[in-house]
């Protein structure tokens, strides 16, 4: 088998609550594993661990019990953040820099310089669509181009792993659709993505794998196809045949010459599926 990009393994966290005598479970028990390569797609609904569970393999927050991993080694150390990329959901940028400076700002960070700086800014102003916009101040921006700012900065550092918490909120439909070409680009280029999001459809359009998580504990996971197959129920796709072709059994279909295009399991939606997945 080979190595995950992302392994979370028994990860329990709860959180005391002032001046009580209590605690907070935010996430019980939670196993999760994101392949190289793949868009995994972690879906909640408000209060559920998404955002915990982002911390948590970002080492931004230690687990109560568990460890999380990224491509094998312990998210508490440091240096397993050293290829990674994240976009937090409402990201903080000095409006008085350019988009360029901005990017040059994080990139001596990762501790780029000179050429090899100044070549990476060029190609993540390229790859998010800002070049004419390299150096408008961020006060300026769009909402939209504040996000896109925002991914070409978690692609800095030549990252294998990028975290998206959220990558279109607030954003147009124009916007969204750009975002999302964005990570389908990425995922071409053999990034590993793992993406929290409420637009299910965006979801169901770029991500391979999901799992839905409901009071701290992961409900359903699964391939996106599989996950949406409506049980002992499947679709026949033809083309030409008689006029009654179409009530008419598969074997029937091929007597009368028409020709069968897909034989596939009838599909749900990604929002039934969430609305049933977290109401149990």
């Amino acid at each position: 088998m080979t190595e995950a990009a992302v392994s979370v393994m028994g990860v329990s966290k709860t959180f005391p609550v002032p001046f009580k005598r209590e605690v907070v479970v935010a996430l019980r028990d939670l196993d999760l594993r994101v392949e190289p390569g793949e868009v995994y797609g972690l879906l909640g609904p408000n209060g559920s661990g998404k955002s915990t569970t982002l911390k948590i393999i970002l080492g931004l927050v230690y687990p109560t019990r568990g460890e999380a991993h990224i491509f094998g080694q312990n998210s508490n150390e440091v240096t397993s953040r050293a290829a990674v990329g994240f976009l937090p959901e409402n990201p903080y940028f000095p409006k008085y820099l350019s988009g360029a400076e901005t990017l040059r700002f994080y990139g001596k960070l990762c501790g780029l310089h000179g050429a090899s700086l100044s070549q990476r800014i060029d190609e993540l102003l390229e790859l998010v669509g800002l070049t004419s916009a390299r150096d408008r101040r961020l006060g300026g921006y769009s909402k939209g181009m504040l996000q896109r700012i925002g991914l070409a900065q978690a692609l800095v550092n030549h990252p294998r792993l990028v975290v998206l918490d959220e990558p279109t909120a607030g954003v147009d439909p124009a916007g969204s659709s750009d975002i999302r070409n964005l990570i389908l680009d990425l995922k071409s280029r053999g990034i590993t993505i793992l993406l929290s999001s409420h637009l299910l459809g965006q979801v169901q359009d770029v991500c391979d794998r999901v799992g839905i998580l409901a009071h701290g504990i992961l409900v359903r996971e699964g391939r996106m196809d599989e996950l949406l197959a409506i049980e002992n129920q499947r679709e026949i796709i033809y083309e030409s045949g008689a006029s009654d072709l179409g009530a008419t059994l598969e074997e029937v279909i091929r007597e009368k010459g028409g020709r069968i295009l897909a034989h596939r399991s009838s599909q749900t939606t990604l929002e039934r599926l969430f609305l049933e997945a977290t109401k149990k």
